[in-house]
């Protein structure tokens, strides 16, 4: 969601959306994001928190920055029954927490797609993550048959953002987070339908280093 401007109406559909997605297999993606991470890790865009259920134990806290009223409030409850230690913050993807090389790790999920400067916010990630740090990444991501990106791509330059809280269907993130210097280890590239109302779409799942 966007990062200028609070989106109460959306926030709320965005919810309902996410819930139906944990049950139509969402879930099982954020817990394949998170299986094996460790230690001190910084979430941008936590939304309502469905991934700090997924955390495993290996991880020792989660600083999660959400810039959005009512989804910072349901993340904070999430916390609350995180089965890891998590602070939910108010803040946005262009100005991190945490000073340069304090994480292990940084996890973004379905954020990318939304943040206004996509480069600015992967370079953040960039300096808060260490040298050998980890990148997770769960997003989805411009089509490639050129006929389904051109339909993305029309969508974005007209009324896709406005209602969906910014939302960006057309956006190369494969391609931004090496742009950013991460250097990408591995990579799942899938279809999927957050809910029966809406059409499959792109999702790329995996893991980038810190160079």
């Amino acid at each position: 969601m966007s990062e200028r401007a609070p989106h109460p109406v959306f926030a709320r559909i965005y919810t309902k959306v996410a819930e139906v997605s944990e049950r139509r297999g969402g879930a099982e993606h954020r817990r394949r994001l998170l299986a094996g991470l460790r230690g001190r890790v910084v979430e941008v865009g936590a939304g309502s928190g469905a991934n700090f259920a997924h955390y495993p134990a290996s991880v020792s806290g989660v600083i999660a920055v959400e810039p959005e009223h009512y989804l910072r409030e349901r993340a904070q409850r999430a916390a609350a029954q995180a089965p890891v230690a998590v602070s939910v913050e108010d803040g946005g993807a262009d100005r991190l927490p945490g000073e340069a090389e304090s994480f292990d790790a940084g996890v973004v999920s379905l954020v990318l797609c939304t943040v206004p400067d996509q480069q600015a916010a992967l370079a953040e990630l960039y300096r808060v993550i260490r040298p050998g740090g980890e990148l997770r990444f769960y997003e989805h991501v411009v089509a490639h048959p050129k006929w389904e990106a051109r339909l993305q791509r029309l969508a974005d330059a007209t009324f896709w953002p406005h209602v969906a809280g910014g939302c960006h269907l057309a956006r190369d993130t494969t391609a931004g987070i090496e742009q950013a210097g991460f250097r990408i280890e591995a990579l799942e590239r899938f279809s999927f339908s957050p809910a029966p109302i809406l059409p499959p779409d792109p999702h790329i799942l995996g893991v980038a280093r810190r160079t």
